[in-house]
């Protein structure tokens, strides 16, 4: 890695990302706000919401257990609209008078006090106005932040009894450098909400993180202020359903989420627009996001959509099985080879390796990712230090390079795999490869970082807590590399004018530390940013944030294995049909690789419309 890729961005820089106020901004660049001072939404800190909870609680035991006791309305209203706040859930008055323990009349002056002192602000629900939503307020949110460092300390000393060191005692500006704690705080609400008639509409892929996005819906449409209507597809469909949406006059989508090796063609085929048009990029603070997964996301040097997940595809083991029998784990495909010949025991239900070898897409990312394994990529780039320039792909003419010997190695791989897989591999695609690891059944199986809850939160599976991840095992002219999937989120070129504003700041809040963190808190194993990999809350979830940042300051997590050239998506599926005739034994490994270099040629020469 070059010394000019930054490291993680530091917490003043999320902060700013996360406080800018949604109101003045105008397709993401800063605007007056007519005064003569800035307008800012304020980020919770990491443990407002944690001691936000044990006042609550600590309310409750107090006046339950002392008697005679008076109730505090003020504190109690002020924490039922933080952890609302927190929890995504609309708050009206009347919710805040209830929560008050005092009479109504009473409930009602201090609601007003408590308004007059600043501390809460409401938000219309209807075009009338007369309905309305209460929001804690900056001030409000910046006296908890305060209180909360400071009570999270008296209560760490009182309990702990232990003395803080210089190190733990360390504070900056009131932020907490302290061991263990987290970095990132919650997503804020936006100061305003946003305006799109009849809300977001978001297309993505069915896969577990945006299923996620979707658990979370009624929260992130709390935090936006308008409806999230989410529609997910297969990976071919979703392709589908976006090249559909490209031709109607008007988007029927806000923003849409395209597989990293889709950009170039829905570039050339003008269905997305350029960020740079649309936004300040500077607003995500773009080194803050994994290199080779923020570089995936240009086109001809211009960004055209942002990372929601970053998820490489690795080699999955039973760390368990591999200790029991002391085999190391498989660095190179050799070494899979023989540590699958060692556990492939059919009669008793075990087999030693699982993979996408289902006829097709599934097969055709297979061969092309192997081919990388080998060191050989499927287009006659140019290699530079670290592996191939996948960065300079536009307005130059590639050749097809799928019948080399380096190809044909691993075209043989395959074939050898074929042998200790399980008897339905022919049919395993993205999903099924991982079931039966998790289930114990496999040994080693190729899977993406976003299929690991499947064994990761499930305590049943016997791959639970036995998992080692591992970047792909490499050929003799390879090296250990993680090729990177995942998904950006992009703006339609047909998206109608008046909504653009608003697509710039869900994308920028959905695609923010604090959200990415949160996914990962509900079952995402993906992390496009550097910020929520270190994230001491986050590493506590899964090993997979730290092998991954290892990985990315090795130089390991590359986009080359799929250049996304427009071309791209017709040559995996090639790939895929002609090496599933492989398998099958229709053809030889060398007749199928020689079809499929024909196809790629003829595909290379026809026009991009």
């Amino acid at each position: 890695m070059s010394d000019s890729r930054k490291r993680p961005a530091t917490t003043s820089r999320i902060g700013k990302m996360q406080t800018t106020a949604a109101k003045n901004i105008y397709f993401g660049h800063s605007a007056s706000n007519g005064t003569n001072e800035p307008t800012h939404a304020v980020a919770a800190s990491p443990e407002l919401e944690r001691v936000v909870r044990f006042l609550q609680n600590l309310a409750v035991e107090l006046d339950n257990s002392i008697e005679p006791t008076t109730p505090n309305p003020h504190l109690n209203m002020i924490l039922h609209l933080l952890r609302s706040h927190f929890e995504g859930r609309v708050v009206s008055p009347s919710s805040m008078v209830s929560a008050s323990g005092v009479p109504y009349a009473t409930a009602t002056r201090k609601l007003a006090e408590i308004r007059e002192a600043g501390l809460v602000e409401q938000r219309p629900r209807t075009k009338s106005g007369k309905s309305f939503s209460l929001h804690p307020s900056p001030r409000l949110l910046e006296t908890f932040n305060q209180l909360s460092d400071r009570l999270d300390r008296i209560a760490r000393t009182a309990f702990d009894d232990v003395r803080e060191t210089d190190e733990a005692a360390n504070y900056y500006y009131g932020g907490s450098y302290q061991a263990g704690r987290a970095t990132i705080p919650p997503p804020s609400a936006l100061p305003q909400p946003l305006k799109s008639p009849g809300g977001l509409r978001i297309l993505v892929h069915g896969d577990p993180t945006f299923m996620v996005m979707d658990t979370l819906k009624r929260q992130f449409e709390q935090l936006v202020g308008t409806d999230i209507h989410q529609r997910a597809f297969s990976i071919d469909r979703l392709r589908e359903e976006a090249l559909r949406n490209a031709e109607r006059s008007k988007s029927r989508y806000d923003l849409i989420a395209i597989d990293l090796p889709w950009l170039g063609e829905f570039v050339e085929r003008g269905v997305i627009r350029p960020l740079t048009e649309v936004m300040d990029v500077e607003r995500l603070d773009p080194s803050d996001f994994h290199t080779a997964g923020w570089r995936a996301a240009h086109w001809d040097g211009t960004p055209y959509g942002v990372p929601s997940q970053t998820t490489p595809e690795l080699m999955f083991y039973r760390k368990d099985w591999f200790a029991d029998e002391g085999l190391e784990p498989p660095v190179t495909t050799d070494q899979v080879i023989a540590a699958s010949r060692h556990f492939h025991e059919p009669r008793h239900g075990r087999y030693g390796v699982a993979w996408n070898a289902a006829r097709g897409t599934a097969l055709g990312h297979t061969f092309i990712m192997t081919c990388a394994a080998f060191g050989q990529p499927i287009i006659d780039i140019p290699q530079i230090a670290g592996g191939y320039d996948a960065d300079h792909l536009a307005h130059r003419d590639f050749r097809p390079t799928l019948d080399t010997d380096r190809a044909l190695a691993a075209a043989d791989y395959l074939m050898q795999l074929l042998e200790f897989s399980p008897p339905d591999i022919l049919s395993m695609s993205w999903y099924e490869r991982v079931r039966p690891f998790a289930a114990g059944q496999v040994a080693m199986a190729y899977g993406y970082t976003l299929l690991a809850p499947y064994f990761e939160l499930d305590e049943s599976c016997p791959a639970h807590g036995n998992t080692g991840y591992l970047p792909h095992p490499h050929g003799p002219a390879g090296v250990p590399i993680a090729p990177v999937g995942g998904y950006v989120f992009c703006v339609p070129a047909n998206l109608a004018e008046e909504r653009v504003e608003d697509t710039i700041e869900a994308l920028v809040a959905f695609t923010s530390p604090g959200a990415q963190k949160l996914y990962a808190q509900n079952g995402s194993r993906t992390a496009p940013r550097y910020s929520v990999g270190a994230d001491p809350e986050v590493r506590r979830l899964s090993p997979i944030y730290e092998v991954v940042d290892q990985m990315s300051w090795r130089d390991e997590l590359q986009f080359w294995p799929r250049p996304p050239i427009p071309q791209i998506s017709d040559i995996i599926r090639a790939c895929g049909h002609e090496l599933h005739d492989m398998l099958r034994g229709i053809v030889t490994p060398r007749e199928a690789l020689a079809r499929v270099q024909a196809r790629a040629e003829d595909i290379m020469r026809q026009p991009i419309n």
